[in-house]
């Protein structure tokens, strides 16, 4: 079993004369913070076009196929999403912090739904089909204007953003890292203890005992701070990780079972089904018939 990671803290540094970073990444891009779990004051934004991933913002976890926009709230800790990029793949990200606006520029009238949408943000928020398109592109747009018409463009965003009533909240029932550093520092370890160790038998003694825990008090603490029971976050993460290599792979679903941690086969079809809705059979067939129509309408 690997050893116990640390939660990193990434500093963020915009670029000279602008207040906020905007990256964009092209194809054959390797994400380096893909399987790092980290956070920062910062809000960010990632779009994703195109490209399928794994998603753990908080402790919501899931697999995502056609492209992501995402907004994180402050110190909300998440994994990068589309790690490598393919042809005609792109992933753009915006951090900034909120003071650079000043105290009291998101208190006026104009902009309460914008500071509405920041304290969604706290747990995380997907948005989806025509909202996620119409707003990526605008994000996309940013990379070929200057710092101040990119500043104009960003408030933009938000307000779309504010607007959109297409968009899930990622962890609805709350996710209290902000609350305390201590308890940050703590489930942080926790989740990176996961992402290292998923893929092998991880028992409560054994995660308990890593954070000096009892138990039965690990228990109690990760179902308050993160609203699951560990061993619900360990199959979701599992099943989550299975769903990213139907998609991404070619190996055999029974193969892709153990690969995922689960040692049992029929365990694994049974979760699967319950958290996907559709066998892990019916999964891969779907992502298959979605690329081929992708295929046929870029060609006509």
């Amino acid at each position: 079993m690997k050893s116990l990671l640390r939660p990193v803290f990434e500093s963020i540094k915009p670029a000279f004369g602008s207040s906020f970073l905007y990256k964009r990444f092209g194809e054959n891009f390797s994400n380096p913070n893909d399987s790092v779990w980290h956070y920062h004051p910062e809000l960010e934004i990632v779009y994703v076009n195109r490209s399928g991933g794994q998603r753990q913002i908080g402790s919501h976890l899931s697999h995502y196929k056609h492209g992501d926009l995402v907004l994180i709230g402050s110190n909300l800790p998440h994994c990068g999403f589309a790690g490598k990029l393919k042809e005609g793949q792109r992933e753009t990200v915006i951090q900034w912090n909120n003071d650079v606006f000043g105290k009291t520029f998101f208190d006026v009238p104009e902009m309460r739904n914008v500071k509405v949408l920041f304290e969604k943000a706290l747990n995380g928020i997907i948005f989806h089909e025509e909202d996620k398109r119409k707003i990526g592109a605008k994000i996309e747009a940013m990379e070929h204007l200057n710092n101040y018409q990119r500043m104009l463009a960003l408030l933009e965003v938000f307000g779309l953003m504010a607007a959109s009533e297409n968009y899930t909240i990622l962890n609805a029932g709350g996710f209290l890292l902000e609350t305390k550093v201590e308890d940050q520092q703590r489930i942080n370890l926790v989740f990176n203890f996961v992402k290292e160790n998923f893929n092998e038998e991880i028992s409560l003694d054994n995660i308990s005992h890593y954070i000096n825990m009892t138990a039965s008090s690990f228990c109690k603490y990760f179902k308050k701070i993160t609203g699951k029971t560990f061993v619900q976050f360990l199959t979701e993460y599992r099943l989550v990780y299975a769903a990213k290599l139907l998609y991404e792979s070619n190996m055999g679903i029974s193969e892709i079972c153990y690969e995922s941690g689960f040692n049992n086969y029929s365990h694994f079809t049974k979760k699967f089904k319950e958290h996907f809705k559709k066998t892990p059979l019916n999964y891969r067939n779907e992502i298959k018939v979605a690329i081929s129509n992708t295929i046929e309408h870029s060609v006509y």
